[in-house]
């Protein structure tokens, strides 16, 4: 009996290899790329809610506009992103604290506590911010563990006209 494998055998052998490592790549390729498509969603997401914010302080600071006009519009621009179900903090707050030759520093749950402005009655040249926040698990294609209950935030200081 010869020990030579005929070159049917060979080719079918090394066809079962090709199947098995496979079988064996294909799970962590498909993860790192859909890892790495949420992550891109995770980062679109943030730009857009830090654009949607410097937008909405902007036309806040024009004579006229109220708080909750600025605060709908953050929601309106991130609408095409995360749709409308998906639940967006949004907080205008005065932010003269910021003033001055000395700023305070605030730590990032710290900017909740800064009072509140009604935009249409601030004063000329009154420093105000926009704030918005979201949960990415809300906001998520594909739930994915590294990215869970983290949390979107984009922010824009102006001065009201």
């Amino acid at each position: 009996m010869s020990r030579r494998l005929s070159a049917k055998k060979r080719t079918l052998l090394r066809r079962g290899t090709a199947a098995v490592e496979f079988a064996m790549v294909l799970p962590v390729f498909l993860v790192f790329v859909f890892g790495l498509a949420e992550y891109g969603k995770a980062q679109m997401t943030a730009n857009m809610l830090q654009n949607a914010c410097r937008d909405a302080a902007r036309w806040g600071s024009t004579e006229g506009v109220t708080t909750s006009e600025v605060q709908q519009r953050v929601r309106d621009l991130m609408a095409p992103a995360i749709g409308t179900a998906v639940p967006i903090t949004v907080i205008v707050r005065d932010a003269s604290v910021f003033d001055g030759e000395d700023p305070e520093v605030l730590e990032t749950d710290e900017y909740v506590d800064l009072p509140t402005v009604e935009l249409s009655d601030a004063e000329p040249r009154q420093m105000f911010i926009v704030r918005a926040s979201l949960s990415y698990d809300e906001a998520s294609i594909i739930p994915w563990p590294l990215l869970k209950n983290m949390t979107l935030t984009g922010m824009s200081f102006m001065r009201h006209e």
